[in-house]
């Protein structure tokens, strides 16, 4: 689905931001449809903060576009603004006013806001609203920014590492209340760098690398660039497995077989078959173990280029 006449909730087409010398992003193109969660992962320095804030309309591309509802994030932050809510992974709030009244002024400010669903947050998040801002812990700050996002029910939620200072059981509560958001055909886009928290909850992710978009997917579709990892016991003489397709990084220890498998696993079960085989355990890789291993993988490419030995000249080059 989509937003309006068909256009989608949120459209980043050719962003790129330069500070001087410095490709902050690079020609980021990415659509969001209504109802999805999209996460967006990356280190440090990847360009995640200057992508929210561009969509935010705080940072002027240097070329391309941040779209929301069709709307020039740049052009008109206020019709942006109107149609969105924040959480960011720092919050600071007035001191001497009390949780109520800080959600209340938020809420204010946002353009209006549900008051029942307010209160049944507060509830969820175990939030006690009646102290004052300046004794709040960096985890009941980060209620507050995270039940004034959710209390405003925007059409779009973008979010910077919005579970930050959260416990894990809050952690949980966040991650229902945006399963139940989606379900009411609300929008959300956020950077985390939790990436449990992302496979819990997100439709698709988009991997950033020193500001390139370098993979986008749902968790699925990168899961089948990858090898499943195959654990196994047996008795006996483990199976010959040199010449099976797709197996690679085969290790034996204590009668615990350990390898990864990728394409059909048809070849290597029958190659186990013929073993004795007293258990067997297969799983597709975690978010985690692709991102790391795509991180892995593109940082061996430069390096593997500059060793390259550069190709000879061409006959009648002018060069």
């Amino acid at each position: 689905m989509s937003g309006t006449n068909g256009t989608p909730v949120v459209r980043f087409a050719e962003l790129t931001k330069r500070y001087g010398s410095l490709t902050a992003l690079d020609r980021f193109s990415l659509e969001i449809a209504e109802g999805e969660i999209v996460g967006l992962l990356g280190p440090n320095g990847a360009g995640k903060t200057t992508t929210l804030r561009t969509l935010l309309g705080l940072l002027r591309p240097t070329s391309g576009t941040a779209e929301l509802f069709g709307l020039d994030a740049w052009r008109d932050p206020v019709g942006v603004h109107r149609r969105l809510a924040f959480i960011p992974g720092e919050f600071n709030v007035w001191p001497q006013l009390s949780g109520r009244q800080i959600l209340d002024l938020l809420g204010e400010v946002s353009g209006g806001y549900d008051r029942d669903y307010r209160d049944e947050l507060v509830e969820r998040f175990k939030f006690d609203d009646t102290k004052r801002g300046r004794s709040y812990s960096k985890g009941n700050r980060q209620k507050i920014a995270v039940i004034a996002a959710l209390m405003t029910r925007a059409p779009l939620l973008v979010m910077d590492e919005p579970s930050s200072g959260l416990d894990p059981l809050m952690t949980a509560t966040f991650q229902e209340c945006l399963r139940e958001a989606k379900a009411r055909g609300q929008t959300i886009f956020l950077s985390s760098h939790i990436l449990s928290e992302v496979e819990a909850v997100c439709d698709r992710v988009a991997v950033l690398r020193e500001g390139v978009l370098v993979e986008e997917g749902a968790l699925h579709e990168l899961r089948h660039l990858h090898a499943n990892t195959v654990e196994a016991t047996f008795e006996g003489d483990p199976p010959a497995l040199d010449d099976i397709s797709g197996v690679e990084d085969v290790s034996i220890s204590d009668g615990m077989l350990r390898l990864h498998v990728s394409g059909s696993t048809d070849p290597l079960l029958k190659a186990l078959a013929s073993a004795t085989v007293t258990s067997i355990q297969m799983r597709e890789p975690s978010l985690e173990e692709l991102f790391h291993a795509y991180y892995e993988e593109s940082a061996e490419e430069p390096a593997a280029a500059a060793a390259a030995p550069e190709p000879a000249d061409q006959p009648g080059s002018d060069e």
